[in-house]
């Protein structure tokens, strides 16, 4: 089995960083992106529950969706997290106009989360499975910059993109593909309008909004735990020609804001699409679901992205006497915030090809990037 090699190897200085685990006080069992707020920079857990955080750091945040928020004054090589929201049955549910919530958000997005020029250290994760197997993996520390915080529909349309968002590839920690396991392989296409809308939630407002106004659609929202001034607020949507939606967020009744938001789209009982590859080959492409994430934390008066995340699963692709179910990610966490300038990054990544084909900027620290057991049995394979 063929292998391309990855870029870079870890860090010696990741291998002596102390690393801590968050996981659920009732069962014990790892919390995944459950997110640690220290002095200096944000982080996310890995698939098995584990963050790479420093044994002198003190007085942090730690929370993760459908737990209580907790703020711990020294390090603790395991954090236990209290299930929140868990008596939603002794809740009243109360019936809302999802509606009129969401047109709400879109109308006063600018006022509610930070407009300005800004600038991220963040890391970048890719990975594609094909039958469940893991064959495409990228991560990438880079820096992120923003003019407005919020995608810009008419830049968007104009493809101007280097308005609206920015990237330059730092550290590339790992760059590995297997294309042997699937006669599809992994590949980014084109940067196009959709694709740079989805880093930013008031695209994700916006396509929610263009659903219900669909014919015949049917929605609800309801309003099914509080916990001091945050809500949980679910909702579903179900459209005419097949496409069923249904999400979950956290909304911050005070502020008006939404803090945390992950929506699952299942389009699998839509009919079944004829499709030619790059290179000629002929073959039928089943629909499966995809989930957005999209959180956001309160920094210096200001609400800034923490992570957006966007997840397909079980599309089922028929080629010839083959089957291949596709599995991918993209994930995006913030490490830090700061203020910028209307000008940019320098370099930056030409969004014109896969952004893996831009030369990254060597740029030497301690890494943010805590492999799951999953992806780091992928890395050592030969």
């Amino acid at each position: 089995m063929k292998h391309i090699s990855f870029l870079f190897v870890l860090l010696s200085a990741f291998f002596s960083a102390q690393k801590l685990q968050v996981v659920d006080a009732e069962n014990g069992k790892p919390i995944a992106n459950a997110r640690i707020i220290l002095s200096n920079q944000l982080l996310y857990t890995n698939e098995d529950g584990f963050a790479p955080v420093d044994e002198n750091s003190k007085n942090f945040e730690v929370s993760a969706s459908g737990f209580k928020k907790e703020n711990f004054k020294n390090f603790s090589s395991v954090i236990k997290l209290e299930p929140v929201f868990k008596n939603i049955e002794e809740v009243k549910i109360t019936s809302i106009d999802i509606k009129k919530f969401f047109t709400d958000i879109f109308k006063n997005y600018q006022k509610t989360y930070y407009d300005e020029p800004s600038v991220y250290d963040v890391v970048i994760k890719q990975k594609f499975f094909d039958n469940k197997k893991l064959h495409f993996m990228a991560i990438s520390e880079a820096k992120l910059w923003s003019k407005t915080n919020w995608y810009n529909f008419k830049d968007g349309y104009n493809k101007r993109y280097d308005d609206i968002i920015q990237l330059q590839l730092n550290n590339v920690k790992y760059f590995k593909k297997n294309s042997a396991d699937s006669v599809f392989y992994a590949k980014t296409n084109e940067v196009n309008h959709d694709y740079i809308g989805s880093y930013f939630f008031n695209h994700e407002v916006n396509r929610i909004l263009q659903f219900m106004r669909t014919d015949k659609v049917k929605f609800s929202g309801t309003l099914v735990g509080e916990e001091d001034d945050d809500q949980l607020i679910n909702f579903k949507i179900t459209t005419s020609y097949g496409v069923k939606l249904e999400g979950s967020l956290t909304y911050h009744k005070v502020d008006k804001a939404i803090t945390s938001y992950q929506v699952t789209y299942n389009q699998e009982d839509l009919v079944a699409e004829k499709k030619i590859s790059t290179d000629g080959r002929e073959y039928t492409v089943k629909g499966g679901i995809a989930i957005y994430t999209y959180e956001f934390y309160k920094k210096d008066g200001v609400y800034v992205p923490a992570v957006s995340r966007v997840e397909n699963d079980k599309f089922t692709y028929f080629y010839k006497d083959e089957t291949h179910v596709k599995k991918s990610m993209r994930e995006i966490v913030y490490n830090t915030f700061a203020k910028s300038d209307n000008k940019g990054l320098d370099p930056k990544v030409d969004f014109g090809k896969s952004i893996w084909l831009n030369v990254p900027v060597k740029d030497d620290k301690e890494s943010t990037v805590l492999l799951s057991e999953e992806e780091q049995e992928f890395i050592n394979k030969k």
